[in-house]
């Protein structure tokens, strides 16, 4: 990857979009010290032009950027990253400094709510219960879901069927966290298929 420094006194624009939901959250500049502690690190670096000097978002508030993919438009002028929060990323406590936070969906909001559930070891939680009653047990009971699900599309009770379907959508988030992996990267898989 190579990036034209050379057109603005050494600095190039740096959009910032969460790789979860692809909302553009910030605005900030890079010298090429900054680009290459960013590639180093795996944590959002700016140059700040009011502060003059390198600049780590989230050094003062702990909300940082952690880097997910880097990428450069065609002039090679300008650089993307998508990154995840770790909270808000405004100073002015706006989850994004272009407006509120704007989901990719709520099957987003609910993956990260059964891994709050889960890393927080909630005690009084059904999907910490089920998680810690290890792999077989979730697996198992995702297998359940489909089966209530498949016996469902064969009757005309379409409430039974939408809630059997929300069911094995829940469990089935439930299964990826205990793998150790996100919807996102199923997501990619049936991206690459759709080629």
């Amino acid at each position: 990857m190579k990036i034209d420094f050379n057109k603005d006194n050494g600095l190039v624009p740096v959009v910032i979009q969460d790789s979860r939901t692809l909302q553009v959250l910030m605005l900030g500049y890079m010298n090429e010290e900054a680009f290459e502690k960013t590639k180093k690190e795996g944590i959002v670096t700016f140059f700040s032009r009011s502060k003059n000097r390198l600049w780590t978002k989230g050094e003062e508030s702990g909300n940082f950027l952690t880097v997910k993919s880097i990428d450069t438009d065609c002039d090679q002028d300008t650089v993307l990253i998508k990154a995840v929060p770790k909270n808000v990323v405004c100073h002015t406590g706006s989850f994004s400094c272009f407006g509120e936070k704007n989901t990719k969906g709520f099957l987003y909001e609910l993956e990260e709510k059964i891994a709050q559930r889960i890393d927080s070891k909630a005690e009084d939680s059904y999907t910490y219960s089920l998680y810690q009653r290890g792999i077989n047990k979730v697996a198992q009971k995702v297998g359940e879901e489909a089966v209530e699900l498949v016996i469902e599309a064969k009757d005309n009770n379409d409430d039974l069927f939408k809630n059997e379907a929300a069911d094995l959508l829940y469990h089935f988030l439930i299964l990826l966290k205990a793998k150790g992996f996100s919807m996102e990267e199923i997501e990619e898989i049936l991206k690459d298929r759709d080629k």
